[in-house]
């Protein structure tokens, strides 16, 4: 692979250059030996100017293809095949452009000396610091096919939860939304020819139908400034929830909005469950298991409780007593995590709190479909029939007069 480099001479001046290597570690290694201090060195196949700036949607790699791979690592490591083979020949069947590319470097890390927890780490878009730290716990162990087989276990089941949730909302979502773009035509295109109709024929107009006609024309003279604040809003709103004054109120919202938030509250449990259940099982000492828990459960509210859990833990406390201290934490997580650590079965014990919330979340996920469809069939058939009272009454209104 060629890269392009840049380096700096004793007089401070800038050299260009090129060189040959398996990976990028590897060229600046070579170049630091011939006596060269690197400023930049980037592939010579990078897209430059404005193509430079990719678009990171198109880069990503999808949680299920992450999940996909961790089970072919685990069982090809199963079948005794070494690391090496493995990411080779994971390596040239994928269809992934950028898994792909990342799995030939890591094979060519490995080829290199690497082992495959840092070569794995240059990649945190592709593999978490959950991902890479039970690695590790792996390589110190010896046991890499058993982990590997945790993980493929722990991200098969973390999918799933996720993907019940997420398609359990994408069903309202999408019929909410079909509903306000429907009613915005009504208001915005059938509404004003209809009430050009009544209010030429002089009848009187019932009070319901001015409501619909007043909206109406409120859409058809201002509805450009209406979009026009909503997407600056829209805006404003973006980026206020990219602060953390803004993620944690998102996250606060999502846990406390009736109906919903008791899912979402389950889910981080679940996940919190599961995240604690894996890593301790494969020997990873508690502290770290916190700190990785902590950039992986998703929620700023749960992040802050975990934070404040390290630091009691690192000070001396026990787990079931620093969770005590914070209401999110359900009493009965805390009296199993106490009844792990007095006999010393912690990881068992979260086994069983995971498989608990992540029944939880199926039954709460379950039980709000059923809910929601009957509700929003009612919700909008008033809202449809409402509209149809208000344009076909002054209509009868008005064939009855002839």
């Amino acid at each position: 692979m060629l890269f392009n480099y840049t380096s700096v001479d004793n007089k401070g001046q800038s050299i260009p250059g090129s060189i040959e290597a398996v990976n990028i570690d590897i060229a600046i290694n070579s170049l630091q030996r011939r006596g060269l201090v690197v400023s930049s060195i980037t592939p010579a196949d990078a897209p430059q100017g404005f193509l430079k700036k990719n678009i990171s949607f198109f880069d990503r790699v999808p949680n299920g293809a992450v999940v996909i791979l961790a089970r072919q690592i685990s069982t090809l490591f199963e079948a005794q095949v070494s690391a090496l083979r493995v990411f080779q020949l994971l390596g040239e069947q994928q269809e992934n452009i950028t898994l792909k590319k990342a799995l030939g470097v890591i094979s060519s890390d490995l080829q290199g000396g690497s082992t495959i927890s840092k070569a794995l780490a240059k990649y945190p878009k592709i593999f978490s610091d959950f991902f890479v730290n039970m690695v590790v716990s792996g390589e110190e162990s010896g046991r890499l096919d058993q982990t590997f087989q945790f993980l493929a276990d722990y991200l098969d089941r973390s999918y799933a939860v996720t993907m019940k949730v997420r398609n359990a909302l994408i069903y309202p979502a999408f019929i909410i939304i079909t509903f306000f773009v429907v009613m915005i035509l009504m208001f915005t295109m059938v509404i004003p020819r209809i009430s050009a109709i009544l209010i030429d024929s002089g009848q009187s107009i019932p009070f319901i139908t001015q409501v619909i006609i007043v909206i109406s024309n409120f859409f058809v003279n201002y509805g450009v400034f209406l979009f026009i604040l909503v997407a600056i809003g829209g805006i404003f709103l973006f980026r206020f929830f990219r602060t953390d004054a803004g993620s944690a109120s998102i996250s606060r919202f999502k846990i406390t909005v009736p109906y919903i938030g008791v899912l979402y509250k389950k889910l981080y449990l679940s996940r919190i469950s599961d995240n604690l259940n894996t890593m301790i099982l494969s020997g990873i000492p508690m502290l770290r298991v916190l700190e990785i828990t902590t950039s992986v459960v998703g929620n700023k509210v749960y992040e802050d409780i975990l934070k404040r859990s390290y630091e009691a833990v690192k000070a001396g406390s026990a787990l079931s007593d620093a969770f005590a201290k914070s209401p999110e934490i359900p009493g009965i997580m805390m009296q199993m995590i106490k009844v792990g650590e007095e006999t010393g079965e912690l990881g068992n014990i979260m086994k069983t709190l995971a498989k608990f919330y992540q029944r939880e979340v199926e039954t709460t996920v379950d039980t709000l479909v059923s809910l929601i469809e009957p509700a929003m069939i009612i919700v909008l058939g008033v809202g449809i029939g409402f509209l149809l009272v208000s344009v076909l009454l002054p209509i009868y209104n008005l064939s009855s007069a002839f």
